[in-house]
């Protein structure tokens, strides 16, 4: 596809994008186009105007919690607030465009995109047929607007006391990591974990040798273990949930609790595609409850939060809900990577509106991706680049990963999370590394010392964290203990309010500094406060 761009800019504040595209071939696609992006800071459940292509102005809001579906259609032009005294105007041409919630994917976006998913697709560019589009953003400033200005000076703190605990923390588990997470288990034991989230799916080959695996590591670590079944669901549920069930007593795992989801509904379905055939969550449920008598269950989904905002699992039938997220679906940049808190902080705020006060956990949720449930596999990444969908990021390995893994935390324990799994124990997710990992094999990773960090202050009372740059440093507190993170490439200075009585940050391990009242924290760095 051989596509002429054109940008042109003046000085009235206009930009102009153009591209003139045609095929040398016959050529199937999806989507072929620009794609525009509006942020979330500042916009999200403000006032915007969608001019429709019948010339209609629809008068609306920027959705506030998560849509599922697309908020706009059939868009020619949007028109909102940037600023006091600041507007901007989008205008499209050549297609028929429509937006999406890219909050679902924890994109720091919406996002406005060409071709219809009403229209089928994929579809056919005809050899020689060509075709044009053009998108031009307008700004418009009144006379008195103020000019935008760099923050300077150091990072402010603002604790706000809850009467919410911080969650216990879980650590993933895999069947095929067996051997190194059993050489892990003195590194699971100080990690402070209260739960193995043990993951098991028939469909892959996953049999009673998991499940003795599984009691093997519960048994030595004396932690609880939540089974995470994908159930087939390919046979009568009643009997394939009572055969699961009787290999789990067999091994002798003591569940508490029991997480389920129909294998099939770990793959995406856009909206205006057909749903795969899958019994009713009422009948999983139920079945799982008679094979699995007098054990919590968990529902929801396996993959992320998008899958849980399309299909709603009937809260009344479970004890709690639980999904995952992924940074890195649609963009791997760091910058993109960081931006996903923006996002995050929506997912949990939704999740809370749809399922109320029900118990809620999250993960495992890590930077690279365990499961594609928008095509048939996850990508290898053997060059350890930066791409997205990879089942394997170089930066799990260093300290953006330990940063990152911070800021998630600081992001969503507000919402009075019961567990959250922010890692697996071994391997490419793991605090450690395994065999074949360019970290040597049983090193510890920067993030498990966050992991730890967190682990031990599970259960006590949070006191929320207000940044005066959120998109600089993250962090939560306890009434004695306060964790940041810099989620930037530079520098931050941050002012603490008072001299606390000590200060780590994170190197091979927390390490003390000079407890002064303005600290600085390194490109991606975290720091662990005594107050």
């Amino acid at each position: 596809l051989d596509c002429d761009i054109v940008i042109l800019g003046n000085a009235t504040g206009e930009v102009s994008f153009l591209a003139d595209c045609v095929s040398d071939a016959d050529f199937e696609t999806a989507r072929a186009g620009f794609t525009v992006l509006h942020p979330l800071l500042g916009v999200a459940g403000e006032p915007v105007a969608v001019e429709h292509g019948d010339g209609s102005i629809e008068n609306s809001r920027w959705p506030d919690l998560i849509d599922p579906w697309q908020p706009f259609k059939d868009i020619t032009a949007i028109t909102h607030k940037v600023a006091d005294g600041i507007e901007a105007v989008t205008r499209f041409e050549g297609d028929v465009f429509e937006m999406e919630d890219q909050r679902n994917w924890t994109d720091g976006s919406y996002k406005t995109y060409v071709r219809p998913l009403a229209l089928p697709w994929p579809y056919l560019l005809k050899q020689g047929e060509r075709f044009r589009q053009r998108v031009n953003v307008s700004i418009r400033a009144k006379t008195d607007a103020h000019p935008a200005r760099p923050a300077d000076g150091p990072v402010a703190i603002k604790f706000t006391d809850t009467d919410i605990k911080l969650p216990e923390i879980g650590i993933g588990l895999r069947p095929e990591r067996h051997a190194d997470e059993i050489a892990a288990l003195d590194d699971l034991k100080k990690s402070g974990a209260k739960h193995l989230i043990a993951h098991f799916d028939p469909l892959a080959g996953h049999g009673l040798g998991a499940l003795h695996g599984y009691a093997d590591i519960a048994k030595r670590t004396g932690l609880k273990v939540t089974l995470e079944l994908a159930v087939p669901c390919i046979q009568p549920l009643d009997e394939e949930l009572s055969r699961i069930a009787a290999m789990v007593g067999q091994a002798g795992v003591e569940l508490d609790p029991l997480f389920v989801s129909p294998s099939v509904d770990r793959q995406s379905t856009p909206p205006g595609s057909q749903w795969p055939d899958c019994p009713p969550l009422e009948d999983v449920y139920a079945a799982a409850r008679k094979a699995f008598a007098g054990i919590r269950l968990g529902g929801g989904m396996m993959s992320y939060f998008t899958e849980l905002n399309r299909k709603r699992v009937p809260g009344d039938r479970i004890d709690y809900v639980s999904h995952c997220t992924n940074p890195i679906v649609h963009a791997a940049d760091d910058l993109s990577v960081m931006q996903t808190f923006e996002a995050l902080r929506h997912v949990v705020k939704s999740v809370r509106a749809i399922y109320g006060d029900k118990p809620y956990h999250i993960g495992p949720s890590t930077i690279a991706m365990r499961q594609n449930p928008y095509g048939s596999a996850t990508k290898d990444n053997p060059d350890l680049r930066r791409i997205p969908m990879a089942n394997v990021d170089p930066r799990h390995n260093g300290q953006f990963g330990a940063a990152w893994t911070l800021a998630y935390a600081a992001t969503v324990v507000s919402a009075g999370l019961e567990v959250l799994t922010l890692s697996a124990l071994a391997g490419s997710f793991g605090l450690v590394a395994g065999a074949g990992e360019p970290v040597a094999k049983g090193d510890l990773r920067p993030l498990a010392h966050v992991v730890t960090a967190l682990g031990a202050l599970s259960g006590q009372e949070l006191r929320t964290v207000e940044t005066s740059r959120p998109s600089a440093v993250l962090g939560l507190a306890t009434r004695t203990t306060l964790l940041l993170a810099n989620i930037t490439p530079a520098p931050q200075r941050v002012e603490l309010g008072s001299r606390p009585q000590a200060v780590e940050i994170l190197d091979r391990g927390f390490r003390a500094v000079a407890a002064e009242e303005v600290i600085e924290i390194g490109a991606y760095g975290c720091a662990r406060i005594t107050l």
